[in-house]
């Protein structure tokens, strides 16, 4: 049988409730960007980045707030920072990628030495890898 009324809408539209979570903070309306939570047991107020969703005994924050926190005397504040915020990269960064690209698009030259080792002698010795990268030891060590 078919609805004579249509598709089921929302029940009530608001625009109080917002998906954004908001600072914890009295009056403040700006979006959290940290997560406060208190150990007790250690007297350690822990600040880092917005947790997944939003727990009963810990604080959002915004960053104003986030940066101006302060703890109890005689406690410690231990501030988290995000890692999954990328880095910017410095000319160091930059510098030492476009010289392991130059590195790789030389040509190989081995040189084989009579007696001795011969031309495998000559290759780094790989110690261990991740993903598709190898890190080697230089062959004269």
């Amino acid at each position: 049988m078919v609805s004579r009324r249509g598709p089921l809408k929302s029940a009530v539209p608001s625009n109080i409730v917002s998906p954004v979570r908001r600072c914890s903070r009295t009056a403040c309306g700006r979006p959290a960007v940290a997560t406060l939570t208190y150990v007790y047991a250690d007297s350690t107020a822990v600040l880092g980045p917005l947790a997944t969703y939003a727990e009963p005994h810990c604080y959002d924050l915004c960053a104003p707030h986030s940066e101006r926190l302060t703890a109890p005397r005689g406690w410690e504040v231990v501030r988290l920072t995000d890692g999954s915020a990328p880095a910017r990269p410095s000319g160091d960064d930059l510098e030492a990628l476009a010289n392991a690209v130059r590195e790789a698009a030389r040509p190989q030259e081995r040189a084989v030495e009579g007696g001795g080792k011969g031309a495998r002698g000559a290759d780094p010795v790989e110690v261990g890898r991740r993903g598709h990268l190898r890190v080697l030891r230089s062959p004269d060590n």
